[in-house]
């Protein structure tokens, strides 16, 4: 079986783009640690992994961080395609 990657998520807690993305990990039963940042002193970690904005949500997954909310959500689906949350083309009906 392969090692599943760690998985942080590092937010603030009044963000509700952060809640967006904690709701995704949590419907998908996905174990991740939650690292709540300053956004007046921003860390390194943030620094980093949010090259361009240096904004959260970012979710870490193993060393690839991926920011932005709904790019999160669409990495989730790819990543953990069991418990889709986005509709896929498939899924849309054509009237």
């Amino acid at each position: 079986m392969a090692k599943e990657h760690k998985v942080r998520l590092l937010g603030t807690w009044r963000s509700p783009f952060v809640y967006r993305v904690r709701l995704a990990v949590k419907l998908n039963g996905i174990e991740y640690e939650c690292i709540e940042v300053d956004l007046k002193n921003k860390s390194p970690l943030l620094l980093e992994s949010n090259l361009v904005h240096k904004l959260v949500p970012v979710l870490i997954h193993g060393n690839n961080p991926v920011s932005e909310s709904s790019v999160i959500l669409e990495f989730i689906d790819e990543t953990w395609p069991e418990n889709p949350l986005m509709p896929h083309d498939h899924d849309i009906a054509v009237a």
